[in-house]
């Protein structure tokens, strides 16, 4: 611990852990539940156990601050053309090897230069921003929890939203806990099968398919993004799979984001996706009647727009990240007045 105390990282005790003897604690965050004894981490790098307690070296630990689009989240139905102040700490307790972030996701935070930004100064920066929501995002925010959880308070007691892009694996009680304080949230399910997930995210899918369930009994906003990655999760089945659960338990309501996959990290050995793989992709939800459909990391497609599912109109025209045109009037069509779900104001 001398190098964490050398390069100024929280001390903070975590929260969500045990005792279980020796010295040793098992963090109840996520579902990896790690086992750490004296002087060691977690899977995520940055919960520590220090004198027998776990504590989170980054709380209060940025290490990417960034004023960007909602719509770079990718959210699409949350304050469309509005800008999300977006933070995150280093950390992550998946290894994606076709990770976009690695940099900072797969860093120890004693290597990543930090910045020291307490929740309060969080929320000041995004409201003199001009920013409507404050986003956690970049790495996987359930591993600085405790940072996200008081910031999200306070952000709302000033009538900002709270916007959480994630992997999605969290544990149940700390989820349902950060519920009651996250307006919207982007959820990763990176492929459809144990398999994908124990291949190429040393995770499994299960938790993440619960975490779907759970932000929308507790009336979270969701979208669901799924990066396509050739000869992984890429064929016809998987994508009709996933849909068809995503209707089955969560419903034709919920945005779906297929993003195209460019080589990164430690995935170098494929192309990136073929653009008809990802449209075909589009294609298929809108066949198992998921109502709005998107294709992302492709330039000026025309899968960017939002149409209503009521007359077929495009409510909101986009080309790339900034919105062009919007119809939407109190969360209605413009045209025919067709209620649209999301967060209009």
């Amino acid at each position: 611990s001398a190098e964490v105390v050398r390069a100024g990282l929280s001390l903070r005790v975590a929260e969500y852990w045990e005792s279980v003897g020796d010295g040793r604690v098992r963090g109840g965050l996520c579902p990896r539940r790690c086992v750490v004894r004296e002087g060691f981490r977690g899977a995520c790098g940055v919960r520590m156990n220090i004198g027998g307690k776990l504590r989170t070296l980054v709380y209060g630990k940025v290490v990417a601050v960034h004023v960007d689009p909602i719509e770079k989240k990718p959210l699409m139905h949350v304050l469309p053309g509005s800008r999300s102040f977006s933070i995150a700490t280093a950390g992550c307790n998946l290894q994606c090897v076709f990770c976009q972030n690695w940099q900072i996701s797969q860093a120890a935070p004693e290597t990543a230069p930090h910045m020291d930004f307490s929740p309060e100064r969080i929320v000041r920066a995004a409201m003199e921003s001009g920013a409507r929501s404050i986003a956690y995002t970049y790495t996987e925010p359930t591993v600085y929890f405790e940072l996200m959880r008081d910031t999200a308070r306070l952000a709302r007691e000033q009538g900002l939203l709270n916007v959480w892009v994630t992997c999605g694996y969290i544990e149940e009680a700390p989820l349902r806990e950060l519920c009651k304080y996250i307006d919207a949230a982007n959820v990763d399910l990176k492929g459809f099968s144990e398999r994908f997930y124990g291949t190429y995210t040393t995770g499994t899918l299960e938790p993440v398919l619960r975490t779907f369930k759970i932000l929308k009994e507790e009336g979270v906003w969701t979208e669901l993004t799924n990066l396509i990655i050739p000869g992984a999760n890429d064929r016809p089945e998987d994508i009709s799979n996933l849909c068809a659960w995503v209707v089955t338990e969560i419903g034709r309501d919920m945005p779906v984001h297929f993003s195209r996959f460019y080589p990164a990290f430690k995935l170098q050995d494929r192309p990136p996706t073929p653009v008809a793989t990802v449209l075909g992709a589009v294609e298929i939800a809108k066949g198992y009647g998921i109502k709005f459909v998107y294709a992302g990391n492709i330039a000026g497609n025309p899968y960017e727009d939002t149409e209503c599912p009521g007359c077929g109109k495009v409510v909101i025209a986009r080309q790339g990240y900034w919105v062009k045109a919007m119809k939407v009037r109190d969360g209605r069509c413009g045209y025919c007045g067709s209620e649209l779900p999301g967060i209009w104001k």
